[in-house]
């Protein structure tokens, strides 16, 4: 206070000027580095069969998990047309993208749910994982059903960044099937989003130890381009145990098949594998994989 009475008429106005630029400045680096929330979820299908774990009692312990994590962007498997329309009435501030797996609503979605009031969505497209990514309802290899990726092109509100999300999930029987589509992922992410900022999410049905999981990560068949574990650089290291895959029932110890990939610019601040239940009941035949994420 002794400082501004001691300040003549242009001085006062100067230092004004110069804490108002210090705090524009400050703000601009916080929006500029703003961190967002990635998860990947498998929902599992509406199974009546499942009957506790029927979707109609998982329902709200799905987007109860999205809300409470205070998630952003969401890669979801397994979800039916359904499914989506009863997550966007439970998450009013979330939209979806994607088409089914047979073409249109037809069949499971690996759909991305992202937050509106954060991100524009600028233009989403589906490939199939197959010979011909072209083909609707395309079978590829020795897959049991037909396999997509589903991406998104995304502009943030807060960083005016633009970035992509590819979202999948590879076949749960052919072995072929997910080492061709590991490759085809490799391939499409740098043809579509050219040297963009990214993040892959999904369902991948193989564990660390698998040659899919080494193509992807570039430890087999190393090309020019390769995906990165957000576990294994997250700054703050990894919460919660090994597996994702608990079949309604205790975790099977080791069995992590579901993943959040990056590229080499982007920093990872968190990573996780939530294990909520309720009464002990889970939100899905999977755990939900999430980490905090800066572009």
């Amino acid at each position: 206070m002794k400082l501004m009475k001691n300040l003549s008429f242009p001085g006062f106005y100067l230092v004004l000027a110069f804490l108002l630029l210090l705090f524009l400045n400050t703000q601009t680096t916080f929006a500029k580095d703003a961190p967002l929330w990635v998860m990947t979820f498998n929902i599992r299908y509406n199974e009546p069969r499942d009957g506790i774990n029927a979707w109609t009692n998982r329902k709200t312990k799905v987007a109860d998990v999205i809300r409470f994590h205070q998630t952003d962007l969401v890669g979801v498997q397994e979800a039916q047309f359904n499914q989506l329309q009863d997550l966007e009435n439970l998450l009013p501030d979330f939209a979806w993208c994607g088409v089914g797996r047979e073409g249109e609503n037809k069949g499971e979605y690996s759909a991305i749910l992202y937050r509106k009031s954060r991100f524009k969505l600028l233009e989403t497209h589906t490939f199939w994982l197959s010979e011909n990514p072209d083909k609707v309802g395309g079978k590829g290899w020795d897959a049991d059903y037909p396999r997509i990726v589903t991406w998104a092109k995304f502009k943030d509100n807060q960083t005016k960044k633009i970035f992509y999300q590819f979202n999948t999930h590879f076949d749960h029987i052919g072995a072929k099937a997910r080492f061709e589509s590991s490759k085809l992922l490799l391939k499409q992410i740098p043809k579509i989003a050219g040297k963009s900022l990214f993040v892959v999410t999904g369902d991948f049905n193989a564990q660390e130890d698998t040659n899919v999981y080494r193509i992807l990560t570039g430890k087999e068949e190393a090309g020019n381009f390769k995906l990165i574990d957000a576990r294994y650089i997250s700054q703050n290291g990894h919460f919660g145990g090994n597996s994702s895959f608990n079949a309604f029932k205790e975790l099977e110890p080791n069995r992590k098949i579901d993943y959040i990939f990056v590229g080499e610019t982007t920093k990872v601040l968190e990573h996780g594998i939530l294990s909520d239940r309720w009464d002990g009941l889970w939100a899905s035949d999977h755990l939900p994989v999430l980490a905090e994420i800066i572009f």
